[in-house]
Formats: structure tokens, sequence, C-alpha cells
């Protein structure tokens, strides 16, 4: 099943809040080089693990979360009282050589595996900063990421895409913006694989009662078709299971006092992921709880799609 979307352009420019970065849009230059440009709000780029560049957002209260720019991935979320409510894992390695395990990766264009890579090409590509905006005195940055040799190696199809983060006291909230650059239409999958800090014995998803489940165990080549019954999700052992066409926001208990509502629009599906066992050293501390779009998604030329997600403490 494939969704289409409607005609949608880019902006070609954003509003004056927006401020954008320097010509040659930052994608592994000097780190200094940018940040000038956006200390004054709230964003700053700087130095992170491996010397990979990554911008760090404060917000007016003290929360702060940091972005790299390899895989536009958001490795961090500090509410004011210094508590990561993200999780990278103890495996993670910040040297191009692979993703980065942990925090917000993106899929795309494709989740799970398939004919390209495990879960497609964004996450283990640069991305560059396209500006930054104040909205309500918080801070935000947009990211943006084009098609190139390498991309085309494995999806031969032009596209643009923009992230925009957004840091509040309370909630860290994204924007993804696909758009078709190409000259003929391609389909997609795509997901924010987040992983949430947690204790996984104590951890309860609320919310998913109803929806048609895909059920990846024992064989996530051959997914059990099912509907879910419970009001709450525990995690007793290993779970994969993808639950299509959920509801615009879950709430999650992560086991360690934190009730993480998580809402969206248009990701429409959504999948709950703890290995268990195949990562002993780890699987207790976190959770994933992960938006979703599992069926494709439809882009004729100059078409865009556009999804939402907001992670705010309850």
């Amino acid at each position: 099943m494939s969704i289409t979307c409607m005609k949608v352009a880019l902006p070609t420019q954003y509003p004056p809040c927006v401020r954008r970065a320097n010509r040659h849009r930052y994608r592994g230059v000097a780190v200094a080089s940018l940040r000038g440009d956006f200390a004054t709000l709230g964003v700053n780029v700087t130095e992170g693990e491996g010397n990979l560049p990554k911008v760090v957002l404060t917000s007016p209260s003290g929360s702060e979360a940091d972005v790299y720019l390899y895989g536009g991935c958001v490795t961090s979320w500090r509410i004011a009282n210094g508590k990561d409510l993200l999780f990278v894992r103890p495996d993670a390695v910040f040297n191009k050589k692979k993703p980065i395990s942990g925090g917000i990766p993106h899929c795309f264009p494709q989740f799970g595996p398939g004919p390209i890579q495990q879960h497609g090409f964004a996450r283990n590509v640069d991305w560059s900063v396209f500006g930054s905006e104040s909205v309500e005195g918080n801070p935000g940055v947009i990211l943006e990421l084009k098609d190139d040799s390498y991309s085309r190696s494995m999806w031969d199809f032009s596209f643009h895409a923009l992230y925009k983060i957004i840091l509040s006291e309370k909630s860290l909230s994204t924007e993804l913006i696909i758009k078709n650059t190409d000259k003929e239409p391609f389909s997609f999958t795509t997901a924010l694989h987040t992983y949430f800090h947690a204790s996984i014995s104590g951890v309860k998803v609320k919310g998913l009662k109803g929806c048609k489940t895909l059920n990846k165990d024992p064989d996530p080549t051959n997914p059990l078709e099912g509907v879910e019954e419970r009001d709450v999700v525990s995690f007793p052992g290993f779970v994969d299971c993808v639950y299509l066409d959920a509801p615009g926001e879950l709430n999650l208990d992560n086991g360690l006092g934190d009730n993480i509502l998580i809402s969206n629009t248009n990701w429409s599906d959504a999948v709950l992921w703890n290995p268990h066992l195949q990562m002993e050293a780890c699987y207790r501390d976190f959770v994933c709880v992960e938006n979703a779009k599992i069926r494709k998604v439809q882009l004729e030329p100059d078409q865009s799609w556009t999804a939402t997600q907001e992670l705010r403490i309850a």
C-alpha cells in the first residue's frame, strides 16, 4: 500500500526569525565558523565525541539537547535538572564507520531490511546546518540533507530533506520534510528510531490498544499479524513489534519516574523494540518507542511529505 502526498513546495526563504548558516552550509568545516552565528539564539556548534561536530541547543530554562551532524542524530535531551531522557548505547562509536547507536537516529529512505542497507543511509552521512530560529524564545536548528553520489549508489533519486529540532523547557520537537527533487516519482519508508533511557522492568507504554500489530518475534522475516489487546504494554522479554495506524499520542512511563508524552502528526505507525538478551550489557537501560511510516510514501516530482514529533514531560 502506498500513500500519495500533495504537492507542497519547500520554502525557498525562511521567515526573518530563521537565521541562515553561512553560504557553504557547514558539513565538516571548522567548528569555529558557525559558533558566532548561533550563540545568541541558544544554538552553539562545538566538537563532540570523536571530534565530530554537534549542535548544542540550550533553552532559557536550562534544558539542553545535543544534535550530531553525522546522521542528523539527536543524542541527548537533558531537562533542567540535568537528567538525560535519551539513551546512547555503550557500544556506540563516533568515528563515522557506523551509525550512532542511540538517541534519535533517522531511518530513511528505508525502514528495516530491504533492497538497500539496513534502515537506509540518512543515519550514516553528514547533514548540513541550514539555519536556526527562535520559537517563542526557545532555540531551534534546521538541518539539511540532499542526495549525492553515495546515496545515489544505492537509491538513485534526487531529494531534499529538512529536519527542524526545537527545544523548550519540557519538550523536544522535530519536523521532517522530504521533497522529491527528481524528475521521476519515488517511494520510501522512514522512522525516528528513538532510544529512551529506562529501567526496562518498569517500562509501560499506553495508547496502543486496538492497533493492528506485526510482531517480529520469533521470525522477523515473517511477522505475525494480530491486534493489541492490552491497555498497558510492558517488556518482560524480547520485543520487536510494529503497530499500524497508531494514535497520535502515546504515553511512556520509563520506569525511572518520568512520564513522557510522545505525540506526532503524519507518522501514522509506531514500533516498540527492546533486544533483551541480544544486548545483555545494556538492554535493561533503554527502550525504543519509534514513530514510523511503515507503508510506502509515494512522492511525485516536486511533492513533499511532512511529519512532526513532540516528546514532552507529562
